[in-house]
């Protein structure tokens, strides 16, 4: 699909993983609109991709109205759009029973809320989009790709809430697919490994080092870049739809 004029909403889009697909979207002749609550990162990511190829939405994935408002503001500035990536998320980290006492159950759903819901909400807006774009090949008239993680599969510990949000998405890829099928909108997911994101880059040398040591090859973390060209893979190739892909090194995370 990048062949066919890709107009894309970018959730999480001013950093990280977000912003590594905005970037290869855009460098493929794609535009943009970036979602994100980080108003401070804003300016020098469209400075990156330059303001004609991208424009910044301030948007809280979990607000229904403001999603679907934002939406429709990025369709009118892209000149119409066809492609939803599921970027933002928050790690919510926790014990069950800490030392302190049990997690908040606003640490839990709070996690949930922005990480499932706010997928689930961005993803029904753009499909709603979506259903009136002219039918390219095989039907198609858009594609959504969510971001789970291979925390989905094996959670650490401290990870409950991460871990269920993330498998959530899983399990929502392929009932939304074949439900999405009859307007002609896939569906898929990426569940990446352990990236080299600003999270991990604020990291001690120490705390990387040994992070890298645990993917069995290659021992390194994942490259946002690469994160992007399995997106991309996505849009170019029609028959992926209803799946998630494991983008890892082979990892399997241990439970601590």
């Amino acid at each position: 699909m990048q062949s066919i004029d890709v107009r894309a909403v970018i959730t999480g889009g001013v950093s990280g993983l977000g912003l590594a697909v905005a970037r290869h979207l855009v460098a493929a002749g794609g535009r943009v609109a970036l979602f994100d609550v980080a108003d401070d990162k804003a300016a020098a990511a469209l400075e990156l991709l330059g303001e004609t190829n991208a424009r910044y939405f301030h948007t809280d994935v979990t607000d229904e109205a403001g999603v679907v408002s934002n939406v429709a503001a990025a369709r009118d500035f892209l000149g119409g759009l066809n492609v939803a990536v599921n970027c933002a998320g928050i790690i919510g980290a926790g014990r069950v029973l800490g030392r302190d006492g049990t997690m908040p159950l606003a640490t839990f759903s709070g996690t949930v809320m922005v990480n499932l819901v706010g997928s689930f909400n961005v993803a029904k807006a753009c499909a709603e989009q979506f259903q009136h774009n002219a039918p390219g090949a095989d039907g198609e008239r858009g594609v959504v790709v969510n971001t789970a993680s291979v925390a989905a599969y094996e959670g650490q510990i401290g990870q409950a809430a991460y871990s269920a949000s993330k498998a959530g998405i899983v399990g929502m890829t392929l009932p939304m697919a074949r439900e999405f099928a009859r307007i002609g909108v896939r569906v898929m997911t990426i569940a990446p490994g352990i990236f080299w994101t600003p999270m991990v880059d604020g990291m001690p040398p120490q705390v990387q080092e040994s992070l890298a040591a645990s993917i069995p090859y290659p021992s390194r973390l994942g490259k946002p870049e690469e994160f992007a060209r399995t997106v991309a893979f996505i849009l170019d190739n029609g028959y992926l739809n209803g799946e998630t892909i494991r983008l890892d090194g082979a990892v399997r995370l241990q439970p601590k």
